[in-house]
């Protein structure tokens, strides 16, 4: 995996972590995959790839996640630096539905494990997910059959999925936000709530904002381009501008902060809407790094 020079990832971060992952586990497992011929099944030629994606080295990888190397080392790298705990942290998204979903959307789904996570919590549910990277999408479909779980997957934009208007009860995003413009978040947010049905909620799960501005060191942590950028704004706040109501915001673990929004129709207390209700968790499993990280291999 080539990763960008004379970044703090690539100084301390990266040799750190080469030592804790299992790097001859993830090597047979990129070896064992035909990538060009998996992702042919996801990729579609009418999705275009947008420059804010295909020209930045997202997480210090050198040609960010449209490479079969990124979707390889994406969970083992993920579950040591999503603090205290991956699980805890997909956790709460999970927690906070409240809603009786019978089609879930999760949108920019990477290799899947909130996606998965969603699928254990609602297994009568229609489960999509949807990403611009089709490697990304060959190690989440792995991950899904290794599981058991019946989850589809779709080569998109999240800003234009092109999928049916009022189709959804559940819109979740985990982790994107802080690795795109303020612009397309904001079209992301406004795709939502025309893809939700009304009484659908929109969560949004990704780092700390305020933690953001206020510690400026954790923006050079990591190489992500658009992460300063996400750090000045709120989601919160564009969530309310795209239209949704009884927008919140609270934080999760100090460094991570979940969003939820209801799409309702002008006027209506959402407080009081029949179609909410307040999810009852079931536990889950520690994530794993391999070969399936949303759950234990031996549940």
């Amino acid at each position: 995996m080539a990763v960008a020079e004379n970044t703090i990832w690539e100084r301390f971060l990266f040799p750190v972590l080469g030592l804790l992952i299992d790097q001859e586990g993830l090597r047979h497992y990129g070896e064992s995959v035909d990538w060009d011929k998996e992702s042919d099944r996801f990729r579609r030629d009418d999705v275009v790839i947008p420059a804010y994606y295909s020209s930045q080295d997202f997480h210090g990888i050198s040609g960010g996640y449209l490479n079969y190397n990124a979707a390889i080392t994406y969970d083992p790298i993920t579950q040591y630096v999503t603090p205290p705990n991956e699980t805890w942290v997909r956790q709460e998204l999970i927690d906070a539905i409240q809603v009786k979903p019978r089609r879930i959307l999760d949108l920019g789904c990477g290799t899947a494990s909130t996606t998965l996570m969603l699928k254990q919590a609602f297994p009568q549910a229609e489960v999509i997910g949807l990403d611009l990277s089709p490697y990304m999408l060959v190690r989440a479909a792995h991950k899904a059959e290794s599981a058991g779980l019946g989850i589809k997957f779709i080569h998109g934009q999240a800003e234009a999925t092109g999928l049916s208007a009022n189709n959804f009860d559940l819109v979740t995003a985990s982790l994107l936000f802080h690795e795109i413009p303020v612009s397309i978040s904001q079209t992301i947010l406004q795709e939502s709530l025309r893809l939700l049905r009304v009484g659908g909620q929109l969560l949004v799960l990704d780092g700390n904002q305020r933690a953001l501005r206020q510690l400026e060191f954790l923006n050079d942590i990591f190489v992500e381009p658009y992460i300063r950028e996400y750090g000045a704004g709120s989601v919160d706040t564009e969530m309310g501008v795209a239209g949704f109501r009884a927008v919140h915001t609270k934080d999760v673990w100090w460094v991570h902060q979940l969003t939820s929004g209801i799409k309702a129709i002008s006027g209506l207390d959402v407080t009081n809407h029949s179609n909410i209700r307040q999810y009852e968790p079931t536990a889950q499993e520690d994530l794993q790094i391999f070969p399936s990280p949303a759950f234990d291999s031996k549940a």
